[in-house]
């Protein structure tokens, strides 16, 4: 059984709750792991290697999560090819010297949360090229969890590879953090980790709006990582408060704009 999701809240444009709640991810995250599986594909080539992939499958319920809005493209057909073989990868077009060393990792799940992640790494590496970003996107879902849980799941060794063993990480999740807790419940050092995901914040507004309303918006991302990333890197740590607060005060000034904007219209 094949489910295509491409209405959801973060281009919340109508319906309220109706249109919002992403609790369908949680349903088929609770059927047996040997037939659950959840992708979230970040942009068009891979959903596209997703829907391949699906339309091939027996005896399993696929849930693809993506946006029928145009939106940009991260990866060749080839590069998706890899990615959704994979589940996940690191992206290093957007990392810091191609992901090594990071002080912290930004991950994406979720095509419109991807996206915010990509202008968090952007937005950092402008106002604090000294801290080392890694990006990280997850389009299958079934990855994170405890390697004994899902036949996907990665081994130890091979999450450690992605995420770093005793590095901050701070997850962009589609859905609810409940969710991605209960995936990584089991793995080692999870203390690390913080969830950004949906808040059932938000009704009829503007996209980028639900973000902020949600704490999912670049601005949020990047506070986690300035946050995470101070922990580690010590010029990181004496500017952070100052970098936190120019942050908050760049969402505050945006809240003003789509506020004064949407009250026009």
């Amino acid at each position: 059984i094949n489910y295509i999701e491409t209405s959801t809240w973060t281009r919340q444009e109508h319906n309220g709750f109706s249109h919002q709640n992403p609790s369908f991810i949680g349903a088929v995250l609770n059927l047996k792991p040997t037939a659950a599986r959840v992708y979230l594909p970040p942009d068009a080539n891979t959903f596209l290697s997703t829907v391949a992939h699906c339309f091939k499958s027996k005896n399993y319920v696929n849930l693809m999560v993506g946006s029928k809005q145009p939106s940009t493209v991260f990866l060749t057909a080839e590069e998706a090819e890899n990615h959704c073989r994979a589940g996940g990868s690191i992206w290093k077009f957007a990392s810091t010297d191609n992901g090594l060393n990071p002080d912290v990792v930004i991950v994406g799940i979720g095509s419109e949360l991807t996206f915010e992640v990509i202008a968090a790494a952007y937005l950092l590496k402008k106002r604090v090229p000294e801290l080392r970003v890694r990006v990280v996107n997850v389009t299958d879902l079934m990855i994170l969890a405890a390697e004994s849980l899902h036949p996907h799941a990665l081994k130890d060794d091979s999450f450690n590879s992605l995420f770093g063993e005793d590095v901050p990480v701070h997850f962009n999740y589609q859905g609810y953090s409940t969710e991605l807790k209960g995936l990584l419940f089991g793995r080692p050092n999870m203390h690390r980790v913080t969830i950004a995901s949906y808040m059932e914040e938000g009704s009829t507004t503007t996209p980028f709006n639900m973000m902020l309303l949600n704490e999912t918006s670049r601005f949020h991302v990047a506070i986690k990582a300035v946050e995470g990333g101070a922990k580690k890197n010590e010029k990181v740590r004496l500017k952070a408060h100052e970098l936190v607060s120019e942050l908050r005060s760049d969402m505050a000034d945006t809240r003003r704009y789509i506020m004064e904007k949407k009250a026009g219209t």
